[in-house]
């Protein structure tokens, strides 16, 4: 299905009858890989899960957006269905733009419970080894910027990034990759305190991308969140144990 929010065509899926949950993919991800979480859910709840703008087949914004930006297009995504009670399920870059919009306090519909896993927006610890590795990036940026370097080897500063970026910035396209810059450098932990809806955390134990600690920070600062962790599964957890994830599904939810 397709429907334009703001001027963008925004692929989703809208499938199921009862109250709303929508469901937010991750960074470099795509609605398609809810399957699973949205044939469970669909038993009981109306879930509604968006391309956000730049992945899957919904069009990039059409400027670099900043993770405000992605936040006020769910937000108007939303009310376009005219839901005035939601569930939101948000996984990694997903529940960023989850954790940003609870925070705002007023909305225009109400939020009923919050499912954050394997969610983004703690910035990790970072070393002098980081430090000296962005600085010499940018060394290499500004010299291979440099005109006549620029016309002598036009795709050295392509190469570059795609060698010290990491896997998602080197994936993405320019102007995707300066929103990938602003929105992981936005460190949203201020915000966890002022998150007043229920808020269940799922969490691999594994995660490699998110890790265990941001579940368990999660916890500790939202306040009302319970921390569900799940042995042997990483990033993607409703993939590397659907059956778990689906237990704990089933049970916060009351599916069965």
């Amino acid at each position: 299905m397709r429907k334009t929010i703001d001027g963008i065509e925004t692929d989703y899926t809208d499938c199921g009858e009862g109250p709303f949950i929508f469901l937010l993919h991750g960074w470099g991800s795509k609605k398609e890989l809810f399957a699973p979480i949205t044939e469970l859910l669909s038993a009981k709840y109306r879930v509604v899960a968006p391309d956000l703008p730049g992945f899957g087949k919904t069009q990039e914004p059409p400027e670099e957006w900043d993770l405000a930006s992605y936040t006020d297009f769910v937000i108007r995504f939303i009310e376009s269905f005219g839901a005035k009670r939601v569930i939101l399920l948000g996984h990694s870059f997903g529940g960023r733009v989850i954790i940003k919009m609870a925070s705002r306090g007023a909305l225009p519909f109400a939020v009923d419970k919050i499912i954050l896993t394997g969610s983004a927006g703690i910035l990790p610890r970072r070393g002098a080894g980081y430090y000296l590795r962005t600085r010499l990036y940018k060394m290499g940026k500004a010299f291979l910027n440099w005109a006549p370097v620029k016309s002598l080897c036009p795709g050295a500063l392509s190469s570059l990034q795609k060698r010290m970026g990491s896997s998602d910035y080197a994936a993405a396209s320019p102007t995707m990759r300066k929103v990938f810059v602003r929105v992981v450098n936005e460190d949203l932990a201020p915000l966890l305190p002022q998150i007043p809806e229920e808020t269940l955390l799922i969490w691999g134990e594994n995660d490699p991308a998110t890790p265990l600690s941001d579940g368990l920070q999660m916890e500790r600062e939202i306040p009302n969140a319970g921390l569900a962790k799940i042995a042997g599964a990483g990033h993607y957890a409703w993939l590397d144990q659907p059956r778990v994830f689906a237990s704990i599904l089933r049970s916060y939810l009351k599916l069965d």
